[in-house]
């Protein structure tokens, strides 16, 4: 077993012990791509686990990238929160196959007024990305997330701006959408899309979610799938999340 798949599978585990004997209170999620209406409560942690694989063409094996990452989230009020993010990567390319750092992010997050004062609800969103190669540029991304509860039905959109701080750096603009539909409290499908107006990239795909008990952790599971040349084939992305 390589040492990515070894540590990838440590980390599975204890999620999934942590899933199993918390007694804490975690968010549910609907989507791996999009952002909802909700932020941490007042005083409380939630780690997630990420993991994202990416297949530019499905014909064939190489490339693939696996870019695991670990995020810390607290609850500053129940309205703002802040987290920071490790990133990891490892591909299959013979040249660059070892499993290595990706680099860091900071992240802030805003809920404006309450849930429902408005027609639609609003989340305000702040990233600081800086990649672990330091020749790379830091990049600052900000999304403006806007989210509906009707019925049993969520729709989200998160309109996603993205700027490299250095002279001349490039700025690209962007999108994640998703309509979800809760078949039980726990239980949740729906589809997802994420694009690249800047680069033309599009894609779509399913998205499942479920709490594994009411309120104290969740798994969602998701993939899309490129809807032209510039796009990958395909990505999935797996998030588990404990609260504590």
């Amino acid at each position: 077993m390589s040492k990515f798949k070894a540590i990838c599978l440590a980390v599975l585990t204890i999620c999934l012990i942590l899933l199993v004997t918390g007694n804490s209170y975690a968010d549910k999620r609907s989507y791996v791509w999009t952002y909802e209406y909700q932020t941490m409560p007042k005083g409380w942690f939630e780690t997630e686990f990420y993991l994202t694989e990416e297949q530019p063409n499905l014909d064939r094996a190489v490339p693939n990238y696996w870019k695991p990452q670990i995020e810390l989230e607290y609850g500053i009020t129940d309205h703002f929160d802040v987290s920071m993010y490790q990133m990891f990567k490892q591909s299959n390319i013979y040249e660059s196959s070892t499993f290595e750092y990706d680099g860091f992010k900071i992240r802030g997050r805003y809920r404006v007024l309450e849930k429902d004062s408005l027609p639609i609800d609003i989340l305000l969103y702040l990233e600081y990305i800086r990649p672990g190669d330091f020749k790379e540029p830091n990049e600052l991304e900000e999304k403006l997330v806007l989210a509906k509860d009707i019925g049993r039905f969520n729709i989200s959109y998160n309109q996603i701006f993205e700027q490299e701080l250095e002279s001349g750096g490039k700025a690209e603009y962007g999108y994640t959408a998703g309509i979800s539909y809760a078949i039980t409290p726990m239980f949740r499908i729906g589809a997802e899309t994420k694009g690249n107006y800047t680069d033309g990239e599009y894609s779509v795909g399913p998205t499942i979610s479920y709490t594994i008990k009411p309120k104290k952790a969740y798994i969602a599971l998701g993939a899309v799938f490129g809807l032209n040349e510039k796009t990958d084939d395909m990505q999935t992305r797996l998030i588990v999340g404990y609260l504590f």
